[in-house]
């Protein structure tokens, strides 16, 4: 497998996205939309389409109310679909806007969403050739939409029609703000430095900035200021400014990666020799500012990469070269590490990230060789012990998982696992992997003598090989509401046709939504969900939409001239009522235009919703369940104010969601299994784990080291259970760090029966004491250089606080912050990774998923 042939770490941050901001795993601020041929027309000119009439047999599309048996593909399920009235006809047709992008040459649109309600949009068109395009007078296009996408103007003007580089494509800054840049595709021969376009007013107007270096990856915003920014050139310098760009200081030289941390703290790796590939040797060093690189403190050595999540930072290190990488994490900013009791990796193996928050990490170590699958591990609240999750974690060759944040309800997580008999099957935690499951057949299909049917769900191994254009969908503000891909049956398959599935409860109970694969989006904080089948090769001019969490359906044809697929979007945050579809179609003369058309179902959903329309529902509750532990997931009980399903209204832009909470006693699913011991099978009892190498590990914290004497359980991160259950509680014994052997002990003091009173005796103990001198500057030489000879096994933070000084969060449902920060890096070993998970296509067998 060729990614794991170099030695690599992955630390995924999910919620950063290739240094651009993003609202959330699907809903970001940016997307790309590509066709596969290119449209060379001159012509210049955005046009508006003309308004259909109300006429057309095949405007009321009638769907069948059950899905077309399968056959060997899976069960077939039993779905509702309504035909639309003539009136929502009308309705529909009347707030429904196409343009069409003639004459535009790009073969890719970047779009971008500025600020946060504001209805702006920039749409960046470019070709694939940009220094030949640049040298030949070619340009981008930029389009700017006020409207929701409704309608779009050219303003290439305002960058004075420059080729923009479309790997960088469009930065936005945080939040709200209205600060966009765009880097210019400037030659690097016998330019001094790039040139970038910055705008304060969500694209209105632009200033042309030249830049004193050549940009190595797009400038980063800082997560909560937008005038403060920060990028590497080419030659490895590290820049800030803190005017949006206007001036621009070099703080450091040899910079490999940087992220910022809380407040203005700025981390940064990089070599000071400036290696080739230091850090696939792991010859980094890691350095931290405070004040905007006036001054930096070196926080640890010999690292081989870094990220920072949930305030936690985190280091991968390599105690010599090609040797096998530990763990090492800081829950203060970098003043002190502490080593993770995780196994190391080898350079067959790698660490990857895949979730964390202030109060928890979720890590996968890979399994050696070529096997595609790990052990997922959950830490404290300190990050540094860590407790077995899930075994045979599936992992492929890109380096990626299918691991999934389900972020509509707290605590839940779904991913796959590779059985050993080669199957890929879905399990789901509801208790932040405290427990994992199989999920249940979905409740609209009948599985008849199909065996172990079971729901299982498509992730990013699916999505890169193509068997599905999307991720499971879950928005924070859509309480319980989960879309995603799947297949009922014993396990995942290449060969087996995917539908959409849909589940109101976070993901205990699902049911069979539409037949096939679809582009989906949720609207309204839920109120309203919309659909596009995926054609690969065909033309769509037909959107589904479903006011009832996809129990029913209705279908609206947009356009009368069906368009290629490109794309799916809407403004992030699902606040929005206005959904945009992406594509293009051949013109009279052959050649393709880029068409946008933008539906606005605000007057579909005219009335507000009022209280009536609202009920009450305790979330992780089954009917039945005990009325004292029905719906505690660690440690609480939470009871929220949803829409009801038959309630057809709007929530509106100022609708926030309300919970009310109450404390459980605590049980044993709320404890983890501490480090060296493991659940008994189908048991919530936690046992000794064999073949534990310390069942009583050692770490240093605060400069001092820590024994941990477990008796097997620990509670779980953010578990807030009162009374009930609780284990023999557990003994910490603090000794410094270093000399173990008590200063008080007997062996160091001389007896004070022992006295030297005449001058020969005297003699004695003068020599005596001055050969031990000696000897004592003898050895502390020979360990001074023994251990400037073993400089790089040992780093030498490794149970110390280094301070050496040089001159110079997407919310969960329940609100818990997350980590921030912008990470850029130079190699792909180095990788840190904010989108979902990839694994080629080379894995899926016929029926039973990766092949060795």
């Amino acid at each position: 497998m060729a990614s794991k042939s170099v030695i690599s770490v992955v630390i995924a941050v999910l919620f950063l996205c290739s240094g651009i901001w993003c609202r959330d795993q699907m809903g970001r601020k940016t997307e790309t939309f590509h066709r596969n041929q290119q449209d060379d027309s001159e012509l210049r000119q955005v046009r508006s389409r003309a308004r259909r009439d109300n006429t057309g047999t095949d405007r009321n599309t009638t769907l069948s109310t059950t899905a077309s048996s399968k056959g060997s593909q899976g069960p077939a399920f039993t779905s509702c679909r309504r035909a639309l009235s003539q009136t929502e006809h009308e309705i529909l047709d009347d707030n429904t806007h196409e343009t069409g992008f003639n004459g535009d040459d790009g073969s890719s649109f970047i779009l971008t969403w500025v600020g946060d309600g504001t209805g702006v949009i920039l749409v960046l068109s470019t070709i694939s050739a940009p220094i030949d395009s640049f040298l030949k007078g070619g340009s981008s296009r930029l389009y700017r939409s006020m409207d929701y996408g409704k309608s779009f103007r050219d303003v290439s003007h305002r960058i004075d029609h420059t080729f923009i580089r479309k790997e960088f494509g469009v930065t936005t800054g945080p939040g709200n703000s209205f600060h966009v840049i765009l880097t210019a595709d400037t030659p690097v021969v016998d330019n001094s430095g790039g040139i970038v376009f910055t705008s304060s007013d969500a694209g209105v107007t632009f200033r042309s900035v030249r830049l004193p270096f050549h940009l190595a990856q797009p400038i980063a915003f800082h997560f909560l200021i937008p005038d403060y920014l920060v990028a590497i050139s080419i030659d490895g310098g590290l820049w800030l400014s803190v005017d949006f760009g206007a001036n621009w200081r070099k703080v450091h030289d040899g910079a490999y990666s940087f992220m910022w941390g809380a407040g203005v703290t700025l981390f940064f790796s990089y070599s000071p020799v400036g290696t080739v590939e230091a850090d696939r040797r792991g010859e980094l060093l890691l350095k931290r500012t405070e004040d905007l690189g006036m001054t930096f403190t070196t926080i640890a050595e010999e690292i081989f990469s870094f990220g920072y999540i949930g305030g936690f930072l985190i280091t991968s290190v390599m105690d010599e070269q090609w040797s096998p990488r530990v763990i090492y994490v800081s829950s203060d900013q970098g003043n002190s590490f502490n080593r993770a009791q995780l196994p190391s990796a080898t350079t067959e193996q790698f660490y990857s990230i895949l979730d964390g928050d202030e109060v928890m990490i979720f890590i996968h170590v890979d399994n050696p060789g070529d096997t595609y699958f790990g052990t997922m591990y959950t830490s404290d609240d300190r990050g540094i012990l860590y407790s077995r999750s899930l075994e045979r974690h599936l992992f492929g060759g890109q380096r990626k998982s299918d691991f999934t944040n389900i972020t509509s309800l707290r605590g839940v997580y779904l991913t796959n696992k590779l059985e050993e008999d080669g199957r890929i099957r879905t399990v789901i935690s509801f208790d932040r992997g405290g427990h994992w499951r199989l999920m249940g057949r979905p409740e609209n299909a009948a599985c008849g003598d199909v065996q172990n049917c079971n729901l299982h769900i498509h992730g990013e191994h699916s999505r890169y090989s193509q068997i599905v254009p999307m991720l499971p969908l879950s928005e924070p503000s859509a309480i319980g509401l989960v879309i995603a891909h799947g297949v009922v049956g014993d396990s995942l398959s290449a060969t087996q046709h995917p539908d959409v599935f849909i589940s109101s409860d976070g993901g205990y109970r699902w049911r069979g939504a539409l037949e096939g694969p679809h582009h989906y989006r949720i609207l309204d904080s839920g109120a309203l969900v919309v659909a596009v089948e995926a054609q690969h090769e065909g033309q769509v001019k037909t959107i589904k939409f479903s006011t009832d969490e996809g129990q029913c359906w209705k279908a609206y044809n947009f356009t009368e001239h069906p368009l290629f697929f490109a794309g799916l979007t809407s403004e992030p945050g699902t606040k929005a009522m206005n959904i945009s579809v992406w594509g293009y179609r051949p013109e009279d003369d052959g050649q393709p235009m880029w068409v946008a058309v933008t539906i606005d179902f605000t007057s579909i959903l005219s009335r507000q919703c009022n209280s009536r329309d609202y009920e009450e529902w305790l979330a992780h509750s089954s009917p039945g369940g005990d009325p004292e532990t029905n719906g505690c997931v660690m440690g609480y009980k939470e009871t929220y104010r949803r829409l009801k399903k038959s309630s057809v209204c709007r929530n509106g832009r100022d609708y926030g969601v309300r919970k009310k909470q109450s404390p459980c006693p605590c049980t044993r699913e709320d404890y983890l299994c501490d480090y060296g011991y493991l659940r008994r099978n189908d048991s919530s009892e936690c046992v000794r784990q064999p073949n534990t190498a310390d069942p009583n590990p050692e770490v240093c914290l605060n400069g001092g080291d820590e024994e941990i004497q477990t008796f097997g359980y620990r509670k779980v991160p953010g578990d807030k259970c009162e009374g009930g259950f609780t284990p023999q509680p557990m003994s910490e014994i603090i000794r410094p760090c270093g000399d173990k052997l008590s200063e008080a002990s007997p062996a160091n003091q001389l007896s004070p029966a022992t006295h030297f009173d005449t001058p020969r005796e005297k003699m004695v103990l003068i020599l005596v004491v001055a050969g031990a001198g000696f000897f004592v500057l003898v050895a502390v030489v020979s360990a001074a250089l023994t251990v400037r000879r073993n400089r790089n096994r040992t780093p030498t933070y490794r149970f110390s606080n280094l301070r050496v000084q040089d001159e110079g969060l997407t919310p969960d449902p329940d609100g818990t912050p997350r980590g921030h920060g912008a990470l850029f890096h130079h190699h792909d070993s180095d990788d840190v990774s904010a989108s979902p998970c990839l694994v080629p296509t080379d894995l899926w067998s016929a029926g039973k998923g990766p092949q060795k």
